[in-house]
């Protein structure tokens, strides 16, 4: 503990980020005012605006300023094919990774009835009313391949199947330049009960 109590507040409000415990946050308020205060006072600024300014798209739900996302908002985009995701994470991944060119719903979540999050916290029923809007043709689920995602993948593949909406899901298993020694048992087990006929 810290003689100073706003110190001792400051790195206890480090914590709240991901991986970083009492150490780390320690070592970031010490590097921060010993070392960088005009960055501190711009990080301060920006978080302070993010947190007052960025809301949720009211379309799909990803982080946004404004109501509508860019993405959705883009008449660029195909709004047959929309993309589920788990959080805007997972779609800046694939936007910065794919030439994917549909649009998204973002989940903020997956069903996990232990931490509270049901279909209404991942706003499947916003989903639901998207798909009987009649527009989208494909739904392409990318939800992570954990218990969890892929029990999320099946809750989403039904509500496509009730809407007429066909679904598909993000193949998962050997990574491209992989080598099958070392890959675990679970993603190889996956892979091989995904196998695909060889195209002629």
């Amino acid at each position: 503990m810290s003689s100073s109590p706003l110190l001792n507040e400051l790195i206890d409000a480090l914590r709240c980020l991901p991986g970083v415990g009492a150490k780390t946050a320690q070592r970031m308020a010490f590097h921060v005012l010993e070392r960088d205060r005009a960055g501190a006072k711009r990080l301060a600024e920006k978080l302070t605006a993010a947190a007052e300014r960025i809301g949720n798209c009211t379309r799909c739900r990803t982080f946004s300023e404004t109501a509508l996302c860019p993405v959705c908002a883009s008449s660029a985009r195909d709004p047959q094919v929309l993309c589920i995701v788990e959080t805007p994470a997972d779609q800046m991944a694939i936007e910065q990774a794919t030439g994917f060119r549909g649009r998204y719903f973002v989940l903020l979540g997956r069903l996990s009835p232990l931490d509270g999050l049901g279909p209404k916290e991942l706003g499947l029923d916003l989903l639901a009313g998207r798909l009987g809007e009649g527009e989208v043709r494909e739904l392409v689920i990318a939800t992570n391949a954990t218990v969890e995602g892929e029990a999320t993948a099946h809750f989403v593949g039904q509500i496509a199947r009730q809407a007429g909406v066909r679904a598909t899901r993000l193949a998962h298993g050997v990574p491209l330049g992989g080598e099958l020694e070392f890959v675990d048992r679970g993603t190889l087990a996956h892979a091989f009960g995904s196998r695909q006929i060889l195209s002629e």
